[in-house]
């Protein structure tokens, strides 16, 4: 563990102009933690989980590097292509898709044995020596549904003669859920369930939980945890003095996270780039950064699972008993607010009746609601870091558009102002490229995007927006366009 932790420390000593060196030795870190310790040498010890879990949910889903958003990017796009069927790119929220991971053989021998796979596999060795080799023929054809570019043309002509065969489809759910098991060291029947116990709330079935989107490295933090959770259930702590509450407070934590941004989403950008020959004439290229918004659909699995964590430590440990209690205390008064501004009015009252209830020896919480809510909102304005920042410009960009979309221009108007004049606040006060804000033309439209995916709305409201975006906001409208036609190329482009 001590090669991991310096592994993954080293990454800080290295220039943050050089991502992709401080990336290796991320990758590094948690990869000797969970290919030796875990996988190799089969160690029980909850530490170990608890400080792989740490790395993915601090190091990586954290701001504290100055290279966060390079880890983000490598990790949602080396998780992307294991989370997609062959016939659509956005199976992130498919239940069905992770029962047939599940599902999908174990061994190379036995997905072999279905004689119409096994000429898809003779094949696509015949077309490229590439797949000569059982032990590289995974990987490569994976690499070849992302890249046919990479191999002879005559690999990519077999996949079109296979596509839309069950062949194909078996093979390409076979190859996923083998370089999650193999390479990832991911169970698919744990991913499973822990997407079944935490994963965000169905807002059209609420007694339901959709997957985690396993691009977002808190995800993989709560799968690591709950591993480490596990193994002691099952074999009991091998090291008494190490207390089972830090593999909780890493699932509490990453729950909290995923409320506050769960959902990814993965931005073209402009890229600066300057030829080095005065005789060329530069020209724009573009490269990718991830965006985490919030996800409202984590309340209820967060707050039902911390109250259950919380009881837990009553009357074991005091100390961890009362942390955990401020801890949920003040996650209740961030998600009150982001409800309030969203234009969940009745889920943040809500929210608002559990903490009077919970906490009625807090005086702030004797005030009427409105209150209470609005006094918080401009006190949490002041003093935030990057992360709430954009939490709360997004959030009040969105109400502004659900406010528009009700008929209170007014209203709408206002709480745009509030908005611009948080951005500008805080953009003068934070400088470092770390904790730079994205544009507000960008937020704003993260916000419409959010808005018009909520299905709390109704579909009629959220289409009349739509449409008045459309005449009223040209400019926000094509730039709305532009993405979902990105989207919808992604969705329908063959792999």
């Amino acid at each position: 563990m001590i090669r991991s932790i310096i592994a993954s420390s080293i990454s800080v000593a290295i220039p943050a102009r050089q991502p992709e060196q401080r990336w290796r030795w991320v990758k590094n870190g948690y990869e000797l933690l969970r290919d030796e310790a875990v996988d190799k040498y089969k160690l029980r010890n909850i530490e170990i989980y608890h400080e792989l879990a740490r790395i993915f949910q601090h190091k990586i889903g954290g701001i504290s590097d100055d290279a966060q958003a390079y880890y983000k990017l490598q990790l949602a796009s080396l998780m992307k292509p294991l989370l997609s069927s062959s016939d659509n790119q956005m199976d992130f929220e498919d239940k069905e898709y992770f029962d047939a991971l599940v599902e999908a053989p174990v061994e190379w021998n036995k997905i072999i044995k279905d004689p119409n796979v096994s000429r898809l596999v003779e094949s696509l060795k015949s077309a490229d020596p590439a797949f000569s080799e059982n032990s590289k023929f995974v990987g490569n054809y994976l690499s070849l549904r992302q890249d046919s570019g990479r191999f002879a043309p005559a690999a990519a002509d077999v996949i079109d003669d296979f596509r839309g065969t069950e062949a194909l489809k078996r093979f390409d759910i076979f190859a996923k859920a083998y370089l999650l098991r193999n390479v990832w060291k991911l169970d698919p029947k744990l991913m499973r369930e822990v997407n079944q116990t935490y994963g965000p709330i169905d807002w059209s079935e609420p007694n339901s939980h959709l997957p985690f989107d396993w691009r977002h490295a808190d995800s993989h933090a709560i799968y690591w945890a709950v591993k480490g959770l596990r193994i002691v259930e099952e074999y009991g702590s091998l090291e008494k003095d190490i207390p089972e509450i830090n593999a909780d407070r890493i699932v509490a934590h990453s729950l909290q996270n995923l409320f506050r941004y769960g959902k990814v989403f993965v931005h073209n950008v402009p890229l600066n780039i300057v030829s080095d020959d005065p005789s060329q004439e530069s020209q724009q290229q573009f490269g990718q950064e991830v965006f985490l918004r919030p996800d409202l659909r984590f309340f209820e699995p967060y707050n039902e699972a911390v109250l259950k964590i919380i009881e837990k430590y009553k009357t074991e440990n005091e100390g961890a008993y009362q942390s955990l209690r401020n801890g949920h205390r003040n996650m209740l008064i961030n998600a009150l607010l982001l409800f309030y501004q969203s234009g969940h009015k009745p889920q943040s009252q809500k929210i608002y009746s559990q903490l009077r209830k919970l906490y009625p020896e807090i005086p702030d919480f004797k005030v009427e609601f409105e209150e209470y809510a609005r006094k918080r909102l401009f006190e949490e304005l002041e003093n935030m870091d990057i992360f709430n920042m954009k939490e709360q410009v997004t959030a009040l960009l969105r109400e502004t558009f659900f406010l528009f979309a009700i008929g209170d221009n007014e209203a709408a108007a206002g709480r745009k102002k509030m908005a611009e004049e948080a951005y500008k606040m805080y953009v003068s006060k934070n400088t470092e490229d770390r904790t730079k804000l994205p544009e507000l033309g960008v937020l704003e439209k993260l916000g419409l995007i959010d808005f018009l995916e909520d299905e709390q709305f109704s579909r009629s409201l959220r289409y009349d927006l739509y449409k008045r975006i459309e005449i009223e906001r040209p400019d926000l409208f094509k730039q709305l366009q532009t993405e979902l036609e990105k989207n919808q190329k992604q969705s329908e482009e063959p792999k």
